[in-house]
């Protein structure tokens, strides 16, 4: 289906069948960054336009920094899958999808980065997308998916304007949390993952969704080491985004 780019970005296009309509007309407020896990930016653009996959974003970032458009913005494209933020699981309906070519074994390169934080700017500020909406495939599917990856690097694309950060502080030992253990801690915890977004349900144990969800947030906001442990570092940067978000 023809569409004309809404970037303001040089893009070229490329249509995928592999659309619908966004739900009950449900406004853009998120920005979902994936990377494609394949060696091969070719094979991997195919793969988002056939039929037969029945996936799809709405841009494909090749290594070299070209940007190609594959679903209309207003469309609902299929990037998401099984997905939960803030109470939402309907993800493709409220976001727009970037995938970004990268194995999920190599570092993203420096031009590539560059296009990217400018297209991410560009989409932002055309549909008023919040920094704390800024999400990776990872943050909206814990244990289901960890793109775009632990090399990728979301202090820098925060510094840039597309996203939120909280610098982790340097742990110092004290008390951590890990699958098993239960109480109020586990519960102020899991209430606190939570605000941000993430789907923890409040049980009061650590169980095996709790450390999906904490890997899950250190891949994120804490990628020097993911390990499913909720540590003084975790839990602190965890406190100090939500501190960040705005009072509801």
């Amino acid at each position: 289906m023809p569409f004309e780019a809404q970037t303001n970005c040089p893009c070229e296009d490329k249509p995928s069948p592999n659309f619908g309509e966004r739900k009950d007309g449900r406004k853009v407020d998120m920005l979902l960054l994936h990377y494609t896990g394949m060696e091969d930016d070719a094979q991997a653009l195919d793969w988002l336009c056939n039929p037969e996959s029945e996936v799809s974003a709405h841009y494909f970032l090749h290594r070299d920094g070209t940007i190609v458009q594959l679903v209309d913005e207003s469309k609902r494209a299929w990037h998401a899958g099984d997905a939960y933020w803030k109470g939402e699981t309907d993800i493709n309906s409220c976001s727009i999808g970037i995938e970004i070519a990268n194995a999920g074994h190599e570092e993203f390169g420096e031009k590539q980065l560059d296009i990217l934080h400018m297209l991410c700017m560009d989409i932002i500020a055309r549909n008023e997308i919040p920094n704390y909406r800024v999400l990776g495939h990872s943050d909206v599917s814990p244990g289901r998916k960890v793109d775009p990856g632990v090399k990728f690097p979301w202090k820098q694309l925060a510094a840039a304007g597309a996203g939120h950060w909280a610098d982790p502080e340097v742990s110092g030992g004290g008390r951590f949390f890990q699958l098993g253990d239960e109480g109020q801690p586990i519960q102020a915890l899991q209430s606190m993952l939570a605000i941000y977004g993430y789907n923890a349900p409040i049980t009061g144990v650590f169980d095996e969704q709790t450390e999906k969800v904490v890997r899950a947030f250190q891949l994120h906001f804490r990628p020097e080491l993911v390990d499913g442990v909720a540590d003084t570092t975790t839990i602190s940067t965890l406190y100090k985004l939500n501190a960040g978000l705005p009072q509801l």
